[in-house]
């Protein structure tokens, strides 16, 4: 457990001022004292446990911290904890159906869209984010909606098919349920 997090069921010893937040998370609600510096990040990893969260370069450029912010994708490296208190967040943790895997990640694992996969928890939730907002989009669209996010591996040409693949996907299973 980090210094920067306690559970509320804990007691806190030291002086270190703390302020109580209540985080909804995959769909969890979490209540702990954290310091106002906590970032986002750091209490999904350290606090909670949720290690698909990545963080790799501390300044929003890489994207591998990506997580859904009442369903818009954000930097979890650069948010304070504090600024969720009374919002749901969503991790790559969150991404899996009661039946398995979401096609989000069925698509990565069948179109190659990883390689090293410390980039991949993060463009999976910016594929998320661009899928619930536009179920159908271009190559283009997906280039852009992941954007924000880089791969040093991949040259993303398979993780763009993988997000078209999972739109299809998800695209099908919509249709099927309709009939």
């Amino acid at each position: 457990m980090s210094s920067l997090f306690n559970e509320v069921t804990s007691t806190r010893s030291d002086d270190v001022p703390v302020r109580r937040v209540t985080i909804t998370v995959n769909g969890e609600t979490h209540t702990a004292d954290i310091e106002p510096r906590l970032l986002l990040a750091h209490l999904l990893r350290q606090g909670l446990k949720l290690t698909g969260t990545h963080t790799g370069c501390d300044t929003t450029n890489c994207g591998a911290c990506t997580v859904l912010f009442d369903g818009r994708p954000v930097k979890s490296c650069t948010m304070l904890a504090v600024q969720a208190d009374g919002h749901e967040v969503t991790t790559v943790e969150g991404l899996n159906t009661p039946s398995g895997l979401h096609p989000i990640q069925e698509g990565f694992k069948d179109e190659h869209g990883l390689q090293c996969g410390f980039c991949t928890p993060g463009m999976m939730m910016a594929a998320k984010a661009l899928l619930d907002e536009n179920p159908a989009p271009s190559e283009e669209d997906v280039r852009w909606a992941l954007a924000g996010n880089l791969c040093r591996c991949t040259g993303y040409q398979n993780i763009v098919k993988a997000v078209l693949w999972a739109a299809e996907r998800m695209d099908d299973t919509e249709a099927e349920e309709a009939s």
